[in-house]
């Protein structure tokens, strides 16, 4: 077996993959554009938030005192001195032993009281309340800070935003965020038998389903797809499509890696200066996946068939793009689960298996999601995990524990 050859492990191809990334500029983009982009500098936060010691509940402000040893048959009676509704400040004296302030949810502490009763515990009536039980100091009081203190860094470097971000960064009153600029990536499919969606197909020729799926991913993890239509059974063809992708940051072609009389991707990536250091990966399905680097760009040749296509992309371009928009997390989580059916397999390379996991009786279980051909695109459809079989396994049986990757679960 020639170097060219050589197939190596799942785990060295995303170690060569991952250490050719470099990371994006950065760029400031508004807060609501901003979901799923990756900060590029650590949020310290310059307020504290609540701003002020605040009521959690609507009710009465007062001393705990007020209301020692006050049960339902012998309650705590107390003055109503005043009102603050939340957005307004209270002007009236110090709250002293004996008195209360109406006060709504979000409305300042007035000076001197320590806790809030809640309405429902309370009965007003003649301008005196009725307090129904004891309460203690801090009671359903909001402290200052107690959300976020200043100087506390509230989000930082490396973590990709998610829509509870956006209100952190709002009530700082960041109106953008400074981020990594999203990668564009650049899809090119090949192959005569392809036709696009909502195209006249012919005699042999099938639907261009990867390129499309493809761009779905490549969204869905932060970056910018850029489709480039499909390249032809020819050298010209395949090498005029490379000449605009490599505008991008990222090329991902479709089809054309394997040993074909016309499969060019991996000559014309040679011929324009790419460095190829993946060419077989001990996997199933996506083995004849194809890799190198020019200039900074990442090329990757997957494979044609539609599973195979987006395993591979799953594996090895998704954690290359977060990391490229400086993501510290780019691992999709692996648990253990119960298999639900035998599986048998060949004990050279690892297999990523379709399938659908759940919970019955609080424990994790798995089964596949049917035939697990390469071309079978709906068996992925229904797909919510992968199970993993390492090499060196060739079977399982039911009620054995298998790792199971969580395709659909954020990055940890």
């Amino acid at each position: 077996m020639t170097e060219n050859d050589r197939m190596i492990s799942v785990d060295e191809a995303i170690r060569i993959i991952l250490s050719e990334v470099k990371p994006t500029p950065e760029e400031s983009a508004p807060i609501l554009d901003s979901v799923g982009r990756v900060l590029s500098r650590d949020i310290v936060s310059d307020v504290n938030i609540p701003p002020t010691d605040n009521s959690a509940m609507d009710g009465y402000a007062l001393k705990h005192e007020s209301t020692r040893s006050a049960t339902g048959n012998s309650p705590a009676e107390l003055v109503v001195c005043g009102e603050i509704r939340a957005g307004s400040v209270y002007s009236g004296p110090d709250v002293a032993e004996g008195f209360a302030v109406r006060i709504m949810t979000g409305a300042p502490i007035p000076d001197g009281a320590d806790a809030v009763v809640p309405v429902e515990d309370t009965l007003e009536a003649q301008g005196k309340v009725r307090v129904l039980c004891e309460f203690q100091s801090g009671e359903n009081i909001r402290r200052a800070g107690e959300d976020i203190a200043a100087g506390m860094t509230v989000l930082s470097a490396g973590h990709r935003i998610r829509p509870a971000d956006i209100g952190l960064l709002a009530s700082l009153n960041r109106i953008e965020a400074p981020v990594r600029r999203r990668p564009v990536v650049a899809i090119i499919a090949t192959g005569d038998e392809l036709v696009d969606p909502g195209e006249e197909i012919g005699p042999g020729q099938i639907r261009n389903s990867n390129a499309y799926a493809l761009y779905a991913e490549i969204l869905k993890y932060g970056a910018i797809p850029r489709y480039l239509g499909i390249a032809r059974d020819t050298m010209q063809d395949t090498f005029e499509k490379f000449k605009q992708a490599f505008e991008a940051d990222i090329v991902i072609t479709t089809g054309g890696v394997s040993m074909g009389k016309y499969d060019f991707v991996k000559d014309v990536m040679r011929d324009i200066g790419v460095g190829i250091s993946v060419r077989k990966i001990l996997m199933k399905p996506g083995k004849p996946l194809v890799f190198g680097a020019k200039d900074g760009k990442l090329c990757f040749g997957l494979p044609g068939n539609p599973v195979s296509s987006l395993v591979s992309f799953l594996q090895f371009v998704r954690p290359a793009i977060l990391k490229s928009m400086g993501a510290r997390s780019i691992d999709k989580p692996v648990v253990n689960a119960v298999l639900l059916e035998d599986i048998r397999k060949k004990p050279e390379r690892r297999h990523f298996i379709r399938g659908f996991f759940s919970i019955r009786n609080g424990e994790l279980v798995v089964s596949t999601t049917g035939p697990q051909g390469s071309g079978i695109l709906m068996s992925m459809s229904q797909a919510n995990c992968l199970i993993i079989l390492k090499e060196g396994v060739s079977l399982l049986r039911a009620g054995d524990r298998v790792p199971v990757q969580l395709i659909n679960h954020e990055e940890i």
